[in-house]
């Protein structure tokens, strides 16, 4: 009888071991690749694919939705830095395997978190506006509907940035990113505040930057066209001439109520004519829905008739506008109940992200069935 040497016996065995784990184990046999449920999983936006994307600048992509959990320039209720968090929660019931939506006619499918200092807003600030200058200038995946080459002083596609705040301060930095690529931008500002309030106040520079000043101190730095609307303003002020201020920064105003004197189709016309073919960035604070639909704002309104369904249509009618990026901010998900306000949230985000990939607003197909007298 031979024997095989000692030597050569773990060889073997590791040879036949490997053999052996070709085989399906048990449960990929029986039930198939492991997925997730809306309610399991690592917690991401719609379940879509998470990676740190500022440490790996192979990871490229055309549409990016980036969390930027920054609340410490409210002059209310804080919080809103759990908005990200809240929003990606809102989403679990959405996928890409399911995002075809009846209202869009079409289904539009990285994220990441920007981790930013809560101690030091100037430095908080400088975080957020490299971290989106990173992600800006990465290549694109030339997957999506491509508009924003025509519009970069570059001549180049640069991706596009969902961003889940956060209080309104963070389009100051997002801001001053995008002028570098595009130039002045005209804004698309859906909130119940104006946020162009003077810059004058504060005992420092840094503190007079906060969610009711971001965009005087975008005017003041010539990030901004003559060209940017507000929509759904119905927050009392100090005084007319704060109204002044406003027209001066470069902004045309759509009152809340104007949605029953004017009709929706009447605003979406307004708005498109407004912004033009300029470049487009669209920021949306969650207090511009009634409370009664979205508590958990940070800084809330009285009540409106700028219910979800209304909001969405409109949203609806700007497909096609040359959109650069987009927000929605203040979410603080510690006033929300039963989660009403992160679920509104991760919907609207949604129509964001269709709204980056579609060139008009969608044709509803109108089904008409015959009625019979039955009488």
């Amino acid at each position: 009888m031979r024997y095989l040497p000692l030597a050569l016996l773990p060889v073997v065995y590791a040879q036949q071991h490997a053999f052996e784990t070709k085989q399906p184990e048990p449960w990929t046999a029986k039930y198939g690749t492991q997925i997730d449920l809306s309610y399991t999983g690592p917690l991401s936006y719609s379940h879509l694919p998470y990676t740190r994307c500022l440490d790996d600048s192979s990871t490229t992509f055309d549409i990016a939705i980036l969390g930027m959990p920054f609340d410490t320039a409210t002059s209310y209720r804080p919080g809103a830095r759990f908005g990200p968090y809240a929003i990606r929660s809102g989403s679990r019931r959405q996928s890409p395997g399911g995002g075809y939506t009846l209202d869009w006619m079409m289904n539009p499918y990285t994220r990441a978190e920007v981790p930013i200092n809560p101690y030091d807003n100037a430095l908080a600030v400088d975080q957020m506006e490299t971290a989106y200058t990173t992600l800006l200038t990465r290549p694109v995946n030339g997957r999506a509907s491509a508009r924003t080459a025509k519009l970069a002083r570059d001549g180049v596609e640069h991706p596009r940035i969902l961003t889940l705040g956060g209080d309104h301060t963070i389009v100051l930095p997002i801001l001053r990113s995008l002028h570098q690529i595009y130039g002045p931008i005209s804004v698309i500002h859906f909130d119940a505040h104006i946020d162009t309030w003077p810059s004058s106040g504060g005992f420092t520079r840094q503190s007079r930057v906060n969610h009711g000043t971001y965009f005087t101190f975008a005017f003041e730095e010539g990030l901004m066209s003559n060209t940017s609307i507000h929509a759904g303003i119905r927050n009392k002020l100090e005084g007319p001439e704060l109204i002044e201020h406003d027209e001066e920064v470069g902004f045309d105003l759509i009152m809340a109520d104007d949605i029953d004197d004017l009709g929706i189709d009447e605003i979406v016309k307004h708005i498109r004519q407004r912004v033009g073919n300029s470049p487009v960035y669209l920021s949306f604070d969650i207090d511009t829905i009634d409370p009664g639909q979205a508590p958990a704002s940070s800084w809330y309104a009285r009540a409106c008739w700028m219910d979800q369904s209304r909001t969405k249509r409109i949203l609806r009618g700007l497909a096609g506008l040359n959109f650069i990026g987009a927000d929605i901010v203040e979410v603080a998900p510690a006033y929300d109940n039963a989660d009403i306000t992160a679920i509104l949230a991760a919907g609207i985000a949604d129509d964001f992200l269709t709204l980056f990939v579609t060139d008009e607003p969608p044709k509803r197909q109108v089904k008409r069935r015959t009625l019979a007298d039955e009488l």
